[in-house]
């Protein structure tokens, strides 16, 4: 048996049934209402018709007299019914002092005691209220006797039954019933009215989606939002965080429950937060946040023509960059082992050529000069860099210096003997300097001298990096600049991203507690100090 489909109202139907349903719970509400305030009043104005009742009877000389007399009743009763009948009450009750009636609608009850407490009655108190008796619950009045001396010597008791009340309250109400059917036809009316009006505005504002729609896409949206390998910032146009997912909270190092604050005040100053905030405009922006590099795009979310808010998309292009730049380095040791086997195969056509000619000696001394000088380089650096990894790298610039035509040099007072610390860290900042360095002297206009001269050095516990060159320098303007992600004096290849190198040489110092300085004497002098106790620390961003 197929389960029995649950019928689901639309957005219109839902809020016309609330409507009819508030309309009618505040006509009903309304009506109750009305109708206890004037049960409540009319309920006091019986309560003091009877209370005035009971006190003219109680005043009555021929009630008093007849209280005097052996059988009080037989004149008590039908001077009560008659006054029962003319006044329009249900009860008019005359008891003696001990409470004894001597006259009642009923005369079964004549000579048997009231049902209440008469003690205050005969202490010369009224009464007035909602009791039960015999005949029912009604609006009674309660009067004493008096005798010409001030002492009590009976009771009047005068009530109406509530069924004669209600049935009067039903009197008074009968002829608003048509006007209650009236209100209550408009009242719906409107609210119908209402209720169309306020849907069709509603199905503008959630572009004609249903509830369920809605909760189903936000449903799908969280679950893409915090599935994505992309980081994603939602803010709008006073800078107000209005969505941001997992990735964006891992990339950018931020808490949770930031939602709603600005940009401005949960972001540290610096390259990323003028990204995400307008202030350095561009598609694919490359940043540094803590140690990852970052493509950062800032596009504006538009809604039926108006401008929103802002979307800033983050992909983690980190390993990316340092295969990139693993590639750069790969292809110019290439380049350079292919110009060196080019230059080494001339070279031994000379020497073939002059062996050839029986010029035994030139060949000799030519041999002895083609291996002398990479042989020194290799054997200052074995001597000198401890460190395989980092000699390596040095091999491999001296190899793209030599094809540009650069003097590779290593400085005389370099010496690095075993650990240096973090060699991943050294890397990143030894291959980044001479690789400016040799930009630097490609693109200088001075022919005659074209040379790079590295340092490197441990002192009092220090690690210390100098690349020399002989480069046109850097511009006062720029000593502080050029730290800055994204901000490069080169001109970039199609494709290429510039205005990374010496932004991670900073990085890199500033996490391990170090510091970076350039100066200017015949080129530009870049010297980095790496403590050689310190761990690389996380770059704490505030939350």
């Amino acid at each position: 048996m197929k389960p029995v489909a649950r019928l689901r109202l639309s957005l219109a139907s839902r809020i016309l049934v609330f409507q009819l349903a508030i309309i009618l719970g505040a006509l009903v509400m309304g009506a109750v209402v009305s109708v206890a305030v004037a049960s409540a009043g009319l309920d006091s104005q019986y309560e003091n018709r009877a209370l005035n009742l009971a006190q003219s009877v109680a005043q009555l000389p021929s009630v008093r007299e007849a209280l005097r007399e052996p059988d009080p009743s037989r004149i008590l009763q039908p001077l009560a019914e008659g006054m029962r009948k003319a006044s329009g009450a249900s009860f008019i009750v005359i008891a003696g002092p001990n409470g004894t009636r001597y006259s009642h609608p009923n005369p079964a009850l004549i000579g048997k005691p009231i049902d209440e407490d008469p003690s205050a009655i005969l202490k010369g108190q009224t009464f007035k209220g909602i009791q039960r008796g015999t005949l029912g619950r009604s609006a009674r009045g309660k009067a004493p006797i008096f005798d010409g001396t001030g002492h009590v010597i009976g009771i009047v008791s005068v009530g109406f039954l509530e069924t004669g009340l209600s049935r009067q309250l039903l009197n008074d109400f009968s002829p608003y019933i048509p006007q209650l059917v009236l209100y209550l036809l408009v009242a719906v009316g409107l609210g119908v009215i209402g209720s169309l009006l306020l849907t069709r505005h509603l199905k503008r504002q959630t572009f004609g989606l249903e509830p369920q729609e809605i909760a189903t896409l936000l449903e799908q949206r969280e679950a893409s939002l915090h599935g994505i390998r992309e980081g994603t910032v939602a803010t709008d146009l006073e800078g107000r965080i209005t969505l941001i997912n997992d990735e964006a909270r891992r990339l950018l190092r931020l808490a949770e429950g930031i939602e709603g604050r600005r940009l401005s005040d949960v972001l540290p100053a610096g390259r990323v937060r003028d990204v995400l905030i307008g202030e350095v405009t561009g598609a694919d922006e490359v940043v540094l946040a803590a140690d990852r590099v970052l493509v950062v795009s800032r596009m504006p979310v538009v809604v039926r023509g108006r401008t929103i808010g802002y979307v800033a998309t983050f992909r983690d292009r980190t390993e990316l960059e340092s295969l990139l730049r693993e590639l750069d380095n790969a292809r110019s040791i290439s380049e350079a082992l292919r110009a060196q086997a080019h230059d080494f195969s001339n070279r031994l056509h000379t020497i073939a050529g002059l062996i050839e000619l029986g010029r035994y000696e030139e060949a000799i001394q030519l041999t002895t000069e083609s291996s002398s000088v990479s042989q020194e380089l290799t054997e200052s650096l074995l001597e000198r860099v401890g460190d395989p990894v980092l000699g390596a790298l040095l091999l491999g610039k001296s190899a793209v210096a030599a094809e540009r035509g650069i003097q590779f040099r290593l400085s005389p007072d370099s010496r690095l003997d075993g650990d240096a610390g973090h060699p991943r860290d050294l890397i990143t900042v030894v291959g980044n300097l001479i690789d400016n360095a040799l930009d630097a002297v490609a693109s200088s206009s001075n022919g005659s001298a074209r040379w790079v001269e590295v340092s490197i050095r441990q002192e009092v516990g220090d690690v210390v990096i100098k690349v020399h060159d002989s480069g046109p320098g850097i511009a006062l303007d720029d000593t502080e600049q050029i730290f800055s992600e994204g901000y490069t004096t080169k001109l970039a290849a199609a494709g290429s991203r510039r205005g990374l190198g010496l932004a991670l040489v900073k990085q890199v110092a500033a996490r391990r507690g170090g510091q970076v300085t350039v100066v200017n004497q015949g080129g530009a002098v870049f010297t980095v100090r790496l403590p050689l106790a310190s761990k690389p620390l996380p770059v704490e961003t505030p939350a």
